[in-house]
Formats: C-alpha cells, sequence, structure tokens
C-alpha cells in the first residue's frame, strides 16, 4: 500500500500540494508516478484535496488536522483501512512528483527482506551520492550511514564535516516504508528533541535507536520545496 500524506495548511509553503505542474495539481502529479505499483491513498488534511484527488480518479481520505508529522498521518489512514500488521506502507511525500518507480520498487525488495529475517522494527528509506555543493543546500537533507546502511543521523546542516578532506556526502529521498506493526510503534514514541530542532519526524525513530535501514539508489528527481523549486518542475512539464 502506498499511502501519500497531504497537507494543505504548509507553513513554509501554503497550498504547495495542490500547486500547478504543467496542468495537474502536485499531488495528483505524485500520484499518478506511483499509481501502478500498488493501491494508492491519498491522506488529505483538507477537504480540498480530496475533491482534487476524485476529480482525477485518485483515492483520497481525511485524517486529522493536528498531526505532528506526515507519518502520523499515514498511520491514521492505515488504522482506518484496518490493513494488517505485516503490511508494507510507502509513505510518498506529496511534494514528490518527480519520484522514480524504480527508487519505491527498491525500498519494497528492501522492507521484504527484513520482514524474512524476521526484523522487530522494519523501516526503511533510500538515499543517494551528492557532491559538496548540492550538500550545503538545507533544504536537501543529508545522511550519514554505519557499516550495515543504516542510518547514523539526519540533517539539514553539511554532514559529515570534511575535517579530512575525504568526505563524501548522502542526499536523503524523502521515501519511507514501514511495516503497519512498526509504523505503529514508531508513531507511539514520544516526541524527540532533534526532531524538532532538525524539523525532521525520522529523528524520532533515531533518537529511540530504531534502525532506518537505507537503500541507496540512482535518482535525478527532486521535491518541491520552494517556489524556485517549483518554477524549475513548471518549465520541465511545458
Amino acid at each position: 500500500m502506498i499511502i501519500i500524506p497531504a497537507r494543505l495548511a504548509s507553513t513554509r509553503f501554503p497550498q504547495k500540494v495542490l500547486a500547478d505542474i504543467g496542468g495537474i495539481p502536485m499531488v495528483v502529479r505524485t500520484a499518478q508516478r506511483v499509481s501502478h505499483l500498488d493501491d494508492v491513498v491519498v491522506a488529505a488534511d483538507d477537504e480540498k484535496i480530496i475533491e482534487v484527488c476524485k476529480e482525477y480518479g485518485i483515492k483520497a481520505m481525511l485524517t486529522s488536522t493536528t498531526h505532528k508529522s506526515g507519518t502520523d498521518r499515514i498511520h491514521e489512514c492505515a488504522t482506518i483501512l484496518e490493513l494488517d500488521d505485516d503490511e508494507l506502507i510507502i509513505n510518498v511525500q506529496a511534494d514528490e512528483p518527480f519520484i522514480e518507480p524504480d527508487v519505491v520498487k527498491s525500498l519494497i525488495e528492501k522492507l521484504r527482506i527484513l520482514q524474512q529475517n524476521n526484523s522487530d522494527f522494519i523501516m526503511g528509506s533510500c538515499y543517494n551520492s551528492i557532491n559538496a555543493d548540492a550538500a550545503k543546500d538545507p533544504n536537501l537533507v543529508k545522511v550519514v550511514l554505519d557499516a550495515n546502511n543504516n542510518a547514523i543521523y539526519f540533517s539539514r546542516a553539511k554532514i559529515p564535516h570534511n575535517q579530512s578532506g575525504e568526505a563524501v556526502y548522502f542526499g536523503h529521498i524523502g521515501i519511507y516504508g514501514f511495516s503497519k506493526k512498526s509504523l505503529k510503534e514508531f508513531c507511539n514514541l514520544n516526541d524527540a528533541p532533534i526532531e524538532d530542532i532538525e524539523k525532521l519526524e525520522q529523528l524520532r525513530a533515531v533518537y529511540h535507536g530504531k534502525s532506518i535501514a537505507m537503500v541507496k539508489v540512482a535518482s535525478t528527481g527532486f521535491g518541491i520545496d520552494t517556489k524556485e523549486d517549483l518554477a524549475r518542475a513548471i518549465e520541465i512539464f511545458l
């Protein structure tokens, strides 16, 4: 199951998810990119999003306006849908209209391996290599990995600090996967101070010692974080 959390009341970029990209709303473009991979549901916080999705034949449901993160929103959606504990749930961000289907497939494959290995906590995400200049952008989240390709830390800062002159940088791609059971566990964790400081919800799992399996992928897609990103996206679809 692919669930797309869509929040209309974005503080940095109001109504971003409904922004027009080549004649199609952003959230719809994102859903269309992955609709052939699995069932897709948009978990929205406003009826306007529901109505737009219905116009394009995209299933959507209303969720609470008070959720702190997109992950909390997809958990409510998964609960309403009464998904089984072992169901794999992929959280695709609504502002990722260029997400490549192969990226989603790679994450699903990794989660299935974790299931086969009877992992206690099943959560995964993706990353790719980026250059030092791109790593300076606070809108492009960086991730540092351990020897098993699990996330040690995520940051908007340029990490690791290049003291030796040999640093390599990995950019986090805004897609997450969970089993339904682990999604519930994540959402029941107490909020983490670092989650609020960086404004990165995945740090809740890191703070509480939960493993996030990271999958390296080749991706040229980008999320729409600013109005400049939107202008770039519109240019591509012209």
